[in-house]
């Protein structure tokens, strides 16, 4: 039995006729006719009975009508619990520097617009990432990288992050444009942790170039290598975002480090076996843009 002959039958009753609500529904009479006819066969019970110019329920009409009426309200109902998946929830992987920086405003209008929905944020470097997203352990993940391609995931970039030498204010690259690696010659470095893509490119440079520095620290922390910074302990490279607020107050210094391969962009990641949800296209278009060209399934 289809649920489009129980649809027919509530407007036969509502109608209290075949020929309007085959008008109603769109229908010819006697499709109308043919449905409340499988219906009938398909219970064994008369469901209508004539009356003048009208149809009158019969007492088996009486009796499905409650459950017709139960079952076309619930089937509507799950179309659009379905539809709108507004519960459940969503793991993004994503770099500290993005977790920090980037991504807490997104996510406070996608718990206004999706309160239901559980966000799941778990820090961890690039690598990580990239194999947790295509293992299916994360819906999604944030990288900070070059452009970056893989033939089981979808990416997209969402914007170019400039990256920066910071140091104390009294510095002298404080009056420089530009930083390349040479003029980091004797410089004493503080550094991201291992597995960061721009401290790798860091060191590249360095190497190529020949340059020779003093390797002072090493966190996985932001925070902790901005404040040896502003104590004196040494100079970093750090994406001009992730500044921005000490920069204003006159903490640091910032000055574009100028390499061919310091290109970095902020990107979204997904495996493209994913089904896209509602909720996953809503974060998306969020971060990235209604323009985002969304590969489905």
């Amino acid at each position: 039995m289809e649920l489009t002959y129980l649809q027919t039958f509530l407007e036969v009753v509502r109608s209290g006729s075949f020929t309007q609500a085959g008008e109603r529904l769109g229908y010819a009479q006697s499709s109308i006719t043919t449905q409340i006819q499988k219906l009938e066969e398909s219970y064994g019970a008369v469901l209508f009975e004539r009356f003048g110019r009208k149809m009158k329920l019969t007492s088996a009409g009486e009796t499905l009508l409650q459950y017709a009426r139960d079952i076309v309200r619930l089937h509507a109902e799950s179309k659009e619990a379905v539809s709108r998946q507004n519960k459940g929830s969503l793991s993004i992987g994503t770099v500290e520097t993005l977790a920090a920086f980037f991504l807490p405003p997104y996510l406070q209008t996608y718990k206004q617009d999706y309160p239901e929905m559980n966000v799941l944020i778990q820090p961890a470097n690039e690598p990580a990432i990239i194999d947790a997203v295509k293992a299916g352990a994360l819906d999604m993940g944030f990288i900070l990288d070059p452009p970056f391609a893989d033939p089981e995931l979808f990416s997209a970039t969402i914007r170019e992050e400039t990256m920066v030498i910071v140091a104390r204010p009294d510095h002298r690259f404080g009056r420089w444009n530009g930083v390349t690696a040479t003029d980091l010659n004797d410089e004493s470095l503080i550094l991201t942790e291992d597995g960061c893509t721009y401290r790798a490119m860091l060191l590249h440079a360095l190497k190529e170039a020949g340059v020779r520095c003093n390797f002072s620290y090493e966190f996985g922390s932001l925070e902790a290598i901005k404040q040896c910074v502003i104590y004196g302990l040494g100079i970093a490279l750090l994406p001009q975002a992730v500044v921005a607020e000490e920069v204003r107050k006159g903490q640091m210094i910032a000055v574009p480090f100028v390499h061919p391969s310091c290109r970095f962009y902020t990107q979204v990641i997904y495996s493209r076996k994913k089904w896209i949800s509602k909720p996953f296209r809503h974060f998306l278009e969020l971060v990235a843009g209604p323009s985002i060209k969304i590969n489905e399934v």
